[in-house]
């Protein structure tokens, strides 16, 4: 029950990682735009390596010792594509306006931060709503405050669904293997720090209001250890033992698919975000040093 308990709060802190890409967003003079770029490029290559060299690896071995080298291989390939499927089936339920990758300019953030600094489009119409709140003109700039708060609690909602698979891989890597467990929610709270910051910018625009734009950051993080704990307790209900332990054929299965969740974020998210963040060869630079990181902590782990 320890290593449940661990397991929680390593996925806990890899969520709340949405509140640190807030209060970046509020009190860094600027945003650190290869930084990030190279950050989310290193995360990328921890999920990439870790998903190929050790979580599909450690799910075949589990699978075939269950059910025999051909069905385990076959097991372990569809899992894998069923977890690429889960993801992208729940990325594609996320409008694209409305995606949690948007990348925001130094010109959208410097106000967050910085309250004598220029109003960019199309905030303007949000930031006219809030001066003239109590005016007895309410049209376009309410009209525009609204949509921008509707914008910023999408975002928090696409982030949430999001969260819930990567909480769930954070969860069952540490169950395993604590040491695996903590570079993946390292991983994982790099990735979420953009993510924060998509929350924190329209929610500010329409409300004004610093402390309440932290908060549903902070809040769209949480998803990730609400997720592991439900995932956790259907999977006891239904295919656990009188004991903390999951099967060892259903850990097979759910690392297969972790591994293609992993696979897909990086490849989906995390690459494209890197690049448009950075310059030249940064995002291939957090790359393979996240690659060369992970290669050289699993060594040390042996």
């Amino acid at each position: 029950m320890e290593n449940v308990w661990f397991a929680l709060g390593l996925t806990l802190l890899a969520g709340l990682a949405t509140g640190v890409g807030s209060a970046i967003a509020f009190f860094a003079k600027r945003t650190n735009y290869r930084f990030l770029s190279v950050a989310t490029g290193f995360s990328a290559g921890v999920m990439l390596y870790v998903s190929f060299v050790e979580i599909f690896v450690k799910g075949l071995d589990s699978l075939t010792a269950r059910y025999g080298n051909y069905a385990g291989h076959w097991l372990n390939s569809a899992s894998f594509f069923g977890g690429m499927l889960l993801i992208g089936l729940i990325d594609n339920l996320i409008p694209a306006p409305k995606n949690p990758h948007e990348i925001h300019s130094e010109e959208e953030t410097a106000p967050l931060h910085n309250p004598s600094a220029h109003i960019p489009p199309p905030w303007e119409t949000s930031a006219a709503a809030i001066k003239q709140s109590g005016s007895a003109d309410t049209n376009n700039p309410e009209i525009g405050r609204r949509k921008l708060m509707r914008m910023g609690m999408f975002t928090a909602l696409a982030i949430a669904i999001h969260n819930f698979p990567e909480g769930l891989a954070t969860f069952l890597a540490a169950l395993q293997n604590p040491a695996l467990g903590v570079a993946i929610a390292m991983a994982i709270a790099m990735h979420n720090i953009p993510e924060g910051i998509s929350v924190s910018v329209p929610i500010f625009y329409a409300t004004g209001n610093r402390k309440k734009a932290f908060i549903y950051s902070l809040l769209s993080g949480l998803a990730e250890p609400v997720g592991a704990g439900i995932a956790y307790v259907a999977i006891r209900s239904f295919v656990g033992d009188n004991t903390a332990a999951i099967p060892p054929q259903v850990m097979g299965i759910l690392f297969g698919g972790v591994a293609g969740i992993m696979v897909y974020i990086s490849l989906d998210e995390l690459l494209p975000t890197s690049r448009a963040y950075g310059k030249g060869h940064d995002s291939l630079l957090g790359l393979v040093a996240g690659m060369f990181v992970m290669a050289l902590s699993l060594l040390l782990m042996k």
